[in-house]
């Protein structure tokens, strides 16, 4: 990733950077695969499976130093140029929501039972 980056000239044009969350931890130098502090703006921490649907507040994550947190490799971007994709933010608003709904209520039930 570093050697493309060099080709295209990242450095002299600092463009704004959209892509797959897989890229965008990458470029940012996180560790790939199930990692504990996934998340490059916040430290969530994603095994703690009881709290994902109770906290709504999570710290930020205060740098990327190689070592801290999930972190193996300097980060080839800056975190304020990245743009996040759109797509991935509402798959995961409805997946959320739909997690939170009460699945008992009349509404839930019907959707669940009702044909394709």
């Amino acid at each position: 990733m570093k050697n493309l980056m060099e080709a295209i000239n990242y450095d002299k044009f600092k463009w704004q950077i959209c892509g797959d969350l897989k890229v965008i931890a990458l470029l940012l130098g996180l560790q790939q695969g199930f990692t504990k502090y996934c998340c490059f703006i916040c430290e969530r921490d994603s095994r703690a499976r009881s709290l994902h649907y109770s906290r709504k507040d999570w710290p930020a994550r205060k740098s990327l130093e190689p070592g801290t947190m999930n972190v193996e490799n300097q980060p080839l971007v800056e975190p304020s140029k990245i743009l996040l994709p759109s797509m991935y933010l509402k798959l995961g608003m409805v997946k959320h929501f739909v997690k939170a709904v009460n699945q008992e209520e009349a509404a839930f039930t019907y959707e669940k039972s009702s044909p394709d």
